[in-house]
C-alpha cells in the first residue's frame, strides 16, 4: 500500500507535469489524475458514508459493491428490508430510517406524537438486532406554528421517547434542512433552533444531523458553527452549493477545510455524501468526493 506522502508527491508531480505542458489542473482534475495513478487510499480520519437515494438508478447490490471498493464503510437512509444487503458487503448503515411519518409531520406537532412514539419504539429493537445505534427523525413543518411553540412541543414528544432510546442505546438524529430551496416551511431549518431543542430534551441520545448543504443555504458560517456547536451534532451530510451537485471546485464550499474542522472537534462518527451527481459517470463523482473529504 502506498503511503500518504507518496500520494501527495504523486499528486504534486501530476499537477506540476500538467502545468508544464498546458494549463494547470483544476482541483477536480488533480484528484481524478491522482486516483487514476495511485488507486484508492484513505487516511482514516473521516469515516465515509453515502446516501443511496442519490444513486437510486444503480441497484443496491451493485452500489454496495462499488462503495466498498472505494473505502466507504456505510450506505445510509435505508430501512430494515435493505439492511441485509449492506451486511452482505460488510457495510454498516450509519443513519438508518424506517420510522416516523416523513419530513413534514414531525415532533413539533402533538397530534403526531402517539404515532411517532409507537413507530420509533417498534424500530428500536430492530436497530439493536442489526447492530445500529442511530436513527433519523424530523421536526415537521411549521403550518403557522411559532418556533417557540414548536420547540415546546418537540421537546415534549422527544422526551417521551428518550427512556426507550436510552435503554436500547439508540441516538435520535434530527436533520437540519433548508426551507428556502428544498423543504418549504420545515421548522428545524436553523442550527440555533436545533441546538436549543437538544438543550431542552437534555439527553445524549438526541442530537442533530448537521447537513452542510442545507445550512450553507440557510445561514452560512459553516466552520464557525461546527466549532461552536459540535457537541450537539451527531452526524454530517455533504452537498455542493448551489445546486446540490458535486462537491468539487464547481461550487462555493471548501470541503477539505470543513472536514478538517470536523476532525479537529474530535468527532468520530460518519460523514455522508448526499449530493446529486450531474456527470454521466456518477460513481466517479462519488469516488472523487471521498478523496476530497479524506483529509490527512
Amino acid at each position: 500500500m502506498k503511503s500518504t506522502s507518496n500520494r501527495r508527491s504523486a499528486l504534486k508531480n501530476i499537477v506540476g507535469g500538467a502545468a508544464a505542458l498546458s494549463a494547470p489542473l483544476t482541483l477536480s482534475q488533480a484528484f481524478a489524475a491522482s486516483e487514476k495513478a495511485l488507486g484508492p487510499e484513505l487516511n482514516g480520519k473521516i469515516r465515509h458514508s453515502v446516501c443511496h437515494w442519490c444513486y437510486n438508478k444503480i441497484p443496491l447490490d451493485e452500489f454496495c459493491r462499488e462503495a466498498k471498493a472505494m473505502g466507504i464503510q456505510s450506505v445510509e437512509l435505508l430501512g430494515p428490508n435493505e439492511w441485509p444487503t449492506l451486511k452482505k458487503y460488510g457495510l454498516t448503515c450509519a443513519l438508518p430510517n424506517g420510522a416516523g411519518m416523513g419530513i413534514t409531520k414531525g415532533f413539533n406537532d402533538p397530534q403526531y406524537h402517539d404515532e411517532l412514539v409507537k413507530s420509533y419504539e417498534a424500530l428500536f429493537p430492530k436497530l439493536v438486532e442489526a447492530g445500529y445505534n442511530t436513527v433519523i427523525c424530523f421536526s415537521g413543518n411549521r403550518n403557522g406554528m411559532s418556533d417557540e411553540k414548536g420547540l415546546e412541543n418537540a421537546a415534549i414528544g422527544l422526551k417521551r421517547l428518550m427512556p426507550s432510546a436510552e435503554k436500547h442505546g439508540i441516538t435520535m438524529i434530527m436533520e437540519l434542512l433548508n426551507s428556502k430551496v428544498n423543504h418549504a416551511d420545515y421548522m428545524c431549518d436553523k442550527s440555533a433552533w436545533g441546538v436549543e431543542l437538544c438543550k431542552r430534551v437534555g439527553s445524549e441520545r438526541f442530537k442533530l444531523l448537521y447537513d452542510i448543504y442545507h445550512m450553507q443555504i440557510m445561514e452560512g458560517d459553516v466552520i464557525a458553527t461546527i466549532k461552536k456547536n459540535h457537541q450537539y451534532f451527531g452526524h454530517y451530510h455533504t452537498g455542493g452549493v448551489p445546486g446540490r451537485a458535486e462537491i468539487d471546485d464547481s461550487q462555493e464550499l471548501n470541503y477539505p477545510a470543513i472536514m478538517k474542522a470536523i476532525v479537529d472537534t474530535g468527532y468520530k462518527g460518519f460523514v455522508a455524501q448526499e449530493f446529486i451527481p450531474k456527470r454521466a459517470d456518477k460513481l466517479a463523482s462519488l469516488k472523487q468526493s471521498i478523496q476530497i473529504c479524506d483529509v490527512a
